[in-house]
């Protein structure tokens, strides 16, 4: 059953904005080390993108012609990712710049203005899993960006061209893809043929656009259907993933590993989890979001005035949180090999994500999406009562 919601430039399907703010929490408590199986957030934000964008989609076909429908979509998602996405990128390479100058840690300035250019044209996921890269809490998040991005580029052009009467075998096609690519690819590593690839295969694996389409994939299926007895299925997998995840990485090491892991370390690389666990948590994401949206469970925290207000302003959360974290670490004069912030320094990371997030978004985002209705609008057919739903924030992990 299609989800019947309706658009004007002021709605929001409620619930959404606190989903976005888990997700970007899950993700800040991973990178202060706090928390191992925060990457999940990164998930959950793919499989929340492929909900709301297919749900745009698919009204914006039904009522612009086909000019209109890329002109519009297009020029929508420019005005919101990339105003934002560069200019943070401008900003941390005249950060670097001035840090060398000083100097202050020059080589580590240096692996970010190496590698900028991999992420200036959205083509950092595919360089982040190769033997060339080196982390850098400046860029490393933004791999999921470049994910992102592909999906928008792909995404609405299969959409538009697929018949209504086909759109759930597109989608179970795609989440059925997902596993098979990430199963093929683990044949293709070790074969050796090519050498470039990262030294662990889930590293190699893990920011590619290909091994994530199952996620966008499912965010789609909801987008348009149902899942049955959902509310069931999610309170048994809530408690049913975590002792999957904690067997299969007992069974594998011998260990329960983590506790804050739930047995799903970073990256999976026990128990060929990378093969099967992401669709597996993907599953789980969209369960959580027909709950939340279609059986409205949760709306009370989620609706909660802090939670809506994060998940309004998760896209700026998201950029400036890693090397906000890197700074509050070297304040206090943290080891940069500790995998932890000490409560204080968290605390204090949190407050200045918070706040220059918050300025980003009043002086610099909100002012530039208040001209996609001018420059862009959307105007449903008054004809068809399936309008369209609100444009997703974009964000993602780790």
């Amino acid at each position: 059953m299609f989800l019947n919601l309706y658009f004007n430039r002021n709605y929001m399907i409620p619930g959404l904005d606190g989903l976005r703010a888990i997700a970007f929490l899950l993700i800040f408590w991973l990178h202060i080390g706090y928390l191992q199986i925060g990457w999940i957030g990164v998930q959950f934000f793919f499989v929340l993108s492929g909900f709301l964008i297919t749900g745009i989609l698919l009204n914006m076909k039904r009522s612009l012609r086909a000019g209109e429908y890329f002109s519009k979509f297009y020029g929508r998602r420019f005005l919101r990712i990339f105003p934002l996405y560069y200019f943070y990128l401008l900003l941390m390479t005249g950060v670097a710049v001035f840090l060398i100058s000083i100097p202050y840690k020059p080589n580590y300035m240096k692996i970010f203005l190496d590698q900028v250019w991999y992420a200036v044209f959205y083509l950092y996921d595919f360089f982040f899993g190769t033997i060339f890269f080196q982390s850098s809490h400046f860029l490393d998040h933004f791999w999921s960006l470049s994910v992102e991005e592909q999906f928008y580029i792909v995404w609405p052009l299969l959409i538009f061209l697929a018949p209504e009467k086909h759109l759930k075998k597109l989608f179970l096609t795609f989440i059925f893809l997902g596993p098979l690519f990430r199963l093929t690819f683990h044949f293709i590593y070790f074969s050796g043929v090519f050498r470039f690839l990262a030294r662990n295969v889930e590293l190699a694996l893990y920011p590619l656009p290909f091994s994530h389409v199952d996620a966008f994939a499912f965010g789609a299926y909801l987008s348009r259907y149902s899942i049955p007895k959902a509310k069931q299925q999610f309170f048994f997998l809530l408690v049913a993933i975590p002792l999957i995840g904690s067997a299969a990485h007992y069974l594998a090491t011998g260990e329960l590993g983590s506790l804050s892991a739930l047995g799903y370390p970073l990256l999976m690389p026990n128990a060929y989890q990378y093969i099967w666990g992401y669709s597996l948590l993907n599953y789980f994401f969209a369960l959580t979001i027909q709950v939340v949206v279609r059986e409205k469970l949760f709306l009370r925290f989620l609706e909660w005035s802090p939670m809506q207000y994060l998940g309004k302003i998760s896209y700026g959360l998201y950029v400036y949180h890693f090397p906000i974290i890197w700074f509050a670490g070297r304040l206090f004069g943290v080891n940069p090999l500790d995998l932890s912030l000490p409560p204080h320094s968290a605390t204090i990371a949190f407050a200045a994500t918070l706040l220059i997030a918050s300025l980003s978004y009043h002086f610099i985002e909100k002012p530039i999406l208040n001209l996609k209705d001018r420059f862009f609008p959307l105007i449903p057919n008054q004809h068809d009562d399936r309008e369209i739903p609100q444009e997703t924030q974009s964000a993602s992990h780790a």
